[in-house]
């Protein structure tokens, strides 16, 4: 059997419950992955790094009016980061190479407004260049967010002239630093310099990207690829659907009344794949701030994010800020390696590895070596072949008669229960709903 593996440093923790054997026969067919989602969804963890001007200047949004020698990492080392993001567990990350002030962690052809322009490496640094260097080098892949919405720019505002300059600087960042897993958007959508508002050309946008990085899966509230979770705080909705019609929420910034729903739970009669990701901050800002460096999130904390986002089928981007040196502060750094030892220690030990798994009706049945105490059951569906599952429980087999430890909605990709410990040596997952004969995956029997 294949056993499963989480990202916490790529620890086996899974049984495949499912081997030959243990399918349903395929039903009507449903949206299913790209092979790029399916390996972003396997990847599960995500780190997310805000740095920029703001991070001179000790704000959230900057206004586009600043000056670049503000900017001068005096101890940049992003390797630094990569070191930390493994170390949690984190699989690829996503760099601001422009938030919404325009100013370019590239030297940008098209504006003077970047780190050309700033006394950092002489004039001659490239942030993007060294985040997806040293990224790569620990084993991450690099994502990139370039915001739609320039306060510098005085071309915003303007149409199709901004839309040409946006693909410029998208341009530069697809076909100067190697393959990009995740392109990062947003609906922002403020006015520019010359008081008027831009109407995004996102067909053009879009594709832009396929042709440029055909890999590259895009996000933003409306996909094409990644749909926004709905909130900044890393949870997800429950139930969770990959699948989406995407015709509700037709491109990113859309508003009407349905967008949140269709955020937050997707849809079961979805047309297309396009699976959640949960964005939260470690720190109550996005971007490092001296006053916030006693309040990092625990360790605890971090865990309830992950079973409230991964635990629910989307993914869990963690927002990790670097200081002005240009380093992860030393308070997120620990707190990063202590989520990652955490997980290991939860994850170390599946009782469910060795279990005799047999198929029954509407379910399948392990059967341990000895009776131990659970209080954790981590459930996959094949989601290769689609998502169905809409009601399930888990049973335990308790002095001679089988009683329900946890019910739930959607599976998909993977549904984390918790309960109060049981002792059993005998377990079942029972579909008691599903849109089409479901395939589930590997699962899962865990200590409290």
């Amino acid at each position: 059997m294949k056993r499963r593996e989480f990202v916490a440093a790529g620890i086996a923790v899974g049984a495949a419950a499912c081997a030959p054997g243990f399918t349903w026969e395929a039903g009507p067919r449903r949206p299913v992955p790209s092979a790029s989602q399916l390996w972003w969804q396997r990847a599960e963890l995500g780190l997310f790094t805000h740095f920029g001007m703001n991070t001179f200047t000790d704000r959230e949004w900057g206004d586009g009016h600043e000056d670049p020698r503000q900017f001068n990492p005096t101890r940049f080392d992003p390797r630094q980061w990569a070191r930390a993001a493994r170390a949690g567990g984190f699989r690829y990350a996503i760099l601001t190479a422009k938030h919404h002030d325009g100013f370019c962690l590239w030297p940008s052809k098209f504006t003077g407004h970047s780190v050309k322009n700033s006394p950092w490496r002489d004039g001659r640094g490239d942030v993007v260049r060294e985040f997806v260097d040293a990224m790569r080098g620990e084993g991450l892949r690099p994502g990139l967010y370039l915001s739609p919405w320039d306060r510098h720019e005085p071309s915003y505002g303007s149409g199709a002239g901004y839309n040409e300059h946006y693909v410029a600087q998208l341009t530069e960042l697809l076909t100067q630093y190697g393959p990009i897993a995740e392109v990062w958007f947003d609906g922002a959508n403020g006015e520019g310099p010359n008081g008027k508002k831009q109407v995004y050309d996102w067909d053009l946008i879009h594709r832009t990207v396929r042709r440029l990085q055909p890999n590259a899966l895009m996000f933003s509230d409306a996909g094409p690829d990644i749909r926004w979770i709905g909130n900044e705080r890393g949870t997800a909705g429950d139930p969770d659907w990959c699948s989406v019609d995407p015709a509700l929420v037709p491109y990113a910034g859309f508003d009407a009344p349905q967008v949140g729903e269709w955020l937050q739970h997707g849809q079961a009669d979805g047309t297309v794949w396009r699976p959640g990701e949960a964005d939260v901050s470690i720190r109550p800002g996005w971007f490092h701030h001296d006053a916030e460096d006693a309040k990092v999130r625990s360790t605890e904390n971090l865990l309830e994010l992950y079973f409230a986002s991964v635990g629910r089928n989307a993914n869990l981007l963690l927002n990790v800020p670097p200081t002005r040196e240009g380093l992860f502060h030393e308070a997120d750094v620990a707190r990063l390696a202590d989520f990652g030892r955490r997980m290991r220690e939860l994850f170390a030990d599946d009782r469910a590895a060795r279990a005799h798994v047999r198929r029954i009706a509407g379910g399948v049945e392990l059967a341990l070596r000895a009776p131990v105490a659970i209080g954790m059951a981590v459930l996959q569906e094949r989601i290769e072949r689609g998502q169905a599952v809409s009601r399930y429980r888990v049973d335990a087999l308790v002095g001679g008669a089988w009683s329900t430890v946890s019910r739930g909605t959607t599976i998909g990709r993977s549904k984390i229960d918790r309960f109060a410990a049981v002792t059993s040596d005998r377990w079942r997952v029972i579909i008691e709903e599903s849109a089409v004969p479901p395939r589930l995956g590997d699962i899962g029997l865990f200590a409290a």
